[in-house]
């Protein structure tokens, strides 16, 4: 099938699947950019635009362009008008030599720190480093630096690491590997990114590669399928630096086989490595235990939601930001201290929640708090309870008595961590549906009968000392916050 056929195909799908009145606000300035092998570039003429149908539009369209033709496999977004660095055009044409890319799925519009969001698109095989680029892999996004990183009390601590990473200081032995992990939207991706900018620009010439879990997978899959796996193993052998995001998504035996002798091997090289996770590695259970062990031998630093402060000042670098395409853009302080205050789950919802506000003022000049509540109801809640994750628990229950959550879920016994470590594995059985080998498992991959010792003697406890009582409540109610 033609290109040009195929686009035209799913477009009049597209435009079925929404409708013509949102096809028409959304999707009429799409236009198809290059179709290679098994992925489908696309652009349009903003990076609003392009940040809208990331978020709300992509997996649909990749689906429509699937139904029409199996061997797509992914879809990217590209700005017409944009550019990535200092004269190098966002619409860059396709390179005709084998190149490897992973290219950026986080909307291009977010500035902020806290969002962020990497995916994968087509590659083969390395391709040599260009000045102020990764070995190998799609250009990195030059927003995404440790300049625009926000940095508060949630995030001060990784963002300290990373730094020391990327300019290859003799304290970053310590922190090998780095492992950063939170749940979706509070920076990872733009951390590991700025990681990845800054470290190209070192004057020692690090060899940098960033990619995915998801990309990883891919491109070994391809090598192998090609019979080019031994090409790519090479590429990766003499790197001084590894960056992974999205390490939940690494599956399949062969796959982690494949990365755990590449991780074995830079470890044991002293070259860097860093990954980013939803959670922590001792609660990746897919993972080949032998990979899992590797990772946890590093230091593993957790990305809690940003405070009032922080949503704060993300607002207004978003707000600065969007002024420079619009420098008549008025959003009232009132307004953006409501916002901060009232959306505080990530930075990806506030990036939704400064959208809504952009959106509306073009037709809404005179918004008020109170029409702002009702467009933001569906972020700050639908009155439904929140799921309580056993990472929470760990790490309310570890910062309630001073100790660290690495402590929690290791091996020690004293009685300063045995007494915590009982009570987070009793708040876990109480307050989520976990059962008690996986709880087991999520605390350092212990036997269910020593959660089960554990939740009895917190109960007996509770039952003698009124303290501990109050204590668990309360630590109850934070968890449930």
């Amino acid at each position: 099938m033609k290109h040009g056929v195929l686009f035209e195909r799913v477009s009049a799908r597209l435009k079925a699947q929404v409708g013509p009145d949102v096809y028409a606000s959304w999707f009429a300035r799409l236009k198809l950019h290059s179709v290679s092998k098994s992925v489908v570039r696309l652009t349009v003429p903003t990076t609003f635009l392009k940040s809208w149908i990331n978020n709300r539009y992509l997996e649909l369209i990749t689906s429509l362009f699937q139904a029409e033709d199996s061997e797509i496999l992914k879809v990217e977004i590209l700005v017409r008008t944009a550019t990535r660095g200092v004269g190098k055009p966002a619409e860059a044409p396709v390179s005709p030599e084998p190149v490897a890319a992973a290219q950026t799925r986080r909307p291009a519009a977010q500035h902020a720190g806290q969002i962020a969001q990497q995916a994968v698109s087509s590659a083969a095989a390395a391709r040599p480093a260009t000045a102020g680029q990764p070995l190998f892999g799609s250009p990195l996004d030059s927003r995404f630096t440790f300049d625009t990183f926000v940095e508060g009390s949630s995030n001060r601590v990784a963002l300290a690491a990373a730094r020391t990473i990327a300019e290859a200081g003799q304290g970053a032995v310590r922190f090998n590997p780095l492992f950063v992990h939170s749940s979706v939207g509070l920076g990872k991706s733009h951390l590991l990114q700025a990681i990845a900018n800054a470290a190209v620009q070192n004057p020692r010439a690090l060899r940098v590669v960033y990619l995915t879990a998801e990309y990883f997978m891919w491109r070994f899959a391809t090598a192998i399928r090609d019979n080019d796996a031994l090409t790519l193993k090479d590429s990766l052998r003499n790197i001084d630096l590894l960056i992974i995001d999205d390490m939940q998504f690494l599956q399949g035996k062969m796959i982690q086989h494949e990365f755990c002798h590449l991780l074995n091997m830079l470890l044991d090289s002293a070259k860097q490595v860093v990954v980013a996770a939803d959670r922590a590695p001792w609660e990746l259970e897919s993972l080949d235990p032998r990979v899992r062990s590797r990772l946890q031998g590093g230091v593993a630093i957790e990305l809690d939601a940003p405070d009032y402060e922080m949503r704060l000042e993300i607002l207004k670098r978003r707000l600065t930001a969007a002024r420079v395409e619009d420098p008549s853009l008025e959003i009232p302080a009132e307004l953006l201290n409501h916002v901060a205050r009232n959306i505080t789950a990530s930075g990806r919802e506030l990036e939704g929640a400064f959208n809504q506000l952009l959106f509306r003022r073009s037709f809404e000049p005179n918004l008020t708090v109170e029409r702002v509540d009702e467009l933001l109801a569906h972020l700050v809640g639908s009155g439904e309870p929140r799921r309580v994750r056993i990472e929470d628990i760990q790490r309310i229950v570890a910062r309630h008595y001073n100790v660290s959550r690495q402590e929690l879920v290791s091996n020690r016994r004293t009685r300063v961590i045995v007494k915590p470590r009982q009570i987070a594995m009793y708040l876990s059985k109480t307050l989520t549906p976990r059962s008690f080998p996986e709880i087991g498992r999520r605390f350092g991959g212990r036997d269910h009968t020593t959660v089960l010792h554990a939740v009895r003697k917190i109960e007996e406890l509770i039952a003698g000392d009124t303290k501990l009582s109050h204590e668990i409540e309360l630590l109850k109610r934070l968890i449930n916050e």
